[in-house]
């Protein structure tokens, strides 16, 4: 936020990113994906450190659609020509905390990403739900006592 930004009730005015178990959505294209399964090792090397620092991770998801496919407005050829464009497919990896304590990340760096994919007996789709929020924040909770205090005190003393 900048001094003097019109801002809305629906504006992101921070985002809150963990430290800690930080992962990367690496987007194959979707003719890379056919081995993919969750558990399968992974490296990833950041443009920030080069090739001297290799981070360790694993795949623990793929996302369900195409950032095309979930978009607003989904690209629509009305002409009847269509041009086969190979898509891109998130896939969801995490890192080796010990690996990211040694050498941080942050958000928006690109990466060289290279999964392993000689084991294929792993399931391609998740089929453990997540009980729980992976984060939680307290921080939409306020102290309202002060504030409550203060509106009593202004109704009794308009009240009459």
């Amino acid at each position: 936020v900048q001094v003097g930004a019109q801002i809305t009730p629906s504006s992101a005015l921070m985002v809150v990113v963990p430290s800690q178990e930080l992962w990367v959505d690496a987007n194959f294209k979707e003719t890379q994906l056919a081995e993919v399964r969750i558990g399968q090792p992974v490296t990833v090397t950041a443009d920030i450190y080069g090739d001297a620092v290799t981070y360790h991770g694993k795949v623990v998801g793929l996302d369900m659609g195409t950032g095309s496919a979930f978009s607003l407005l989904p690209a629509q050829n009305a002409s009847g020509n269509w041009i086969k464009v190979v898509q891109r497919l998130p896939v969801r990896i995490s890192l080796d905390p010990q690996d990211l304590q040694q050498h941080p990340l942050r958000i928006g760096l690109s990466t060289q990403v290279t999964i392993d994919v000689s084991n294929t007996s792993g399931q391609a789709l998740a089929t453990v739900m997540r009980k729980s929020p992976a984060y939680e924040s307290d921080a939409l909770t306020l102290q309202l006592q002060q504030a409550d205090h203060l509106i009593q005190r202004i109704i009794a003393a308009n009240a009459g």
